[in-house]
């Protein structure tokens, strides 16, 4: 099969793809044979080393957290699954990627892909929907008549936040790009400021809760617009410093985790239309390196870049 790896750190010309052993499951699990898989901020960071001090990984490492396929071959003992099943997987970030022709897993990391979903949207959708639910719903705990800011709101995690914290009934903020502004608005914010032409310190102000998916200097600021007592939820970016007031301010890191309640709310969400994963780009396999360098880059905005590995 084909698998898209590198053996050592480096920049996107570390990876390659190659041919390696078919994989078959053993006991309880199932093969995916995959159609399609995203390139997330994690898979750079990761195959740059800049997140070593986080995961220990072996070389060499099958790059990839998210994918989308067909179940094709069952192992002993599985009946959470069968075969032809149409299906959304991830993968854990030290362990073989969904970056490949094949991926084998267990009942924990598999769910049924949402029908009306494309395989494309599908590989869109768990690691970006599973972020923001932690986000909004197990961290945010957003309630109707909250006023939550959502930076980076053209992304693919800030636009399903914007559309879970709409759902709930808060007045959702966001930052954007000015070339984003009807996007984002498209998704249900109810305001937006444009990064590259204001500052959003100046233009908002007593909200309830800050959910800062870039850090550095936008988490510093974030303490100036929330009321006493806010709070900021915050997903691992930039480094930051808190600020000497913080006002009873309470900043919390949401720890991003794949049970099985955050797989289900997510695609609750989808088969309820709460949200719907967004697609920046589908690019061929032998193009990944490709999708590394625009995502590095910060080339990427409204959704994902998609390896169509069909």
């Amino acid at each position: 099969m084909r698998a898209l790896q590198y053996k050592s750190f480096g920049d996107e010309t570390a990876l390659h793809v190659v041919d390696v052993p078919d994989l078959h499951p053993g006991p309880g699990q199932v093969r995916v044979a995959l159609r399609a898989a995203s390139v997330i901020p994690l898979d750079w960071k990761m195959r740059s080393g800049h997140l070593q001090h986080l995961f220990e990984i072996e070389f060499p490492k099958i790059s990839g957290r998210d994918g989308a396929g067909v179940v094709d071959e069952l192992g002993e003992g599985v009946d959470f699954a069968a075969i032809g099943d149409e299906v959304c997987v991830v993968a854990q970030p030290t362990e073989r990627g969904t970056h490949a022709d094949y991926f084998v897993c267990g009942p924990d990391a598999i769910v049924p892909k949402p029908k009306h979903l494309t395989f494309a949207e599908a590989a869109a959708l768990m690691h970006a929907g599973v972020c923001a639910w932690i986000c909004v719903v197990e961290q945010g705990q957003v309630t109707p008549g909250m006023r939550v800011l959502v930076h980076g709101g053209a992304g693919a995690i800030g636009g399903m936040a914007i559309q879970i914290a709409k759902k709930a009934g808060a007045v959702v903020s966001t930052t954007c790009r000015s070339s984003n502004v009807d996007y984002v608005t498209s998704l249900g914010a109810d305001a937006v400021c444009a990064y590259d032409t204001d500052d959003f310190s100046q233009v908002f102000c007593d909200q309830d809760l800050v959910i800062d998916l870039i850090g550095g200097e936008v988490h510093r600021k974030s303490y100036d617009v929330l009321r006493p007592d806010g709070r900021i939820v915050y997903l691992i970016a930039a480094p930051f410093e808190t600020p000497d007031n913080t006002r009873n301010i309470r900043a919390t890191r949401a720890v991003i985790h794949d049970r099985p309640e955050a797989l289900a709310a997510v695609i609750k969400l989808v088969d309820d239309r709460v949200i719907h994963p967004q697609v920046f780009r589908t690019l061929p396999f032998d193009r990944a390196r490709e999708a590394f360098r625009m995502l590095e880059a910060g080339e990427v905005s409204r959704g994902r870049v998609i390896l169509d590995i069909s």
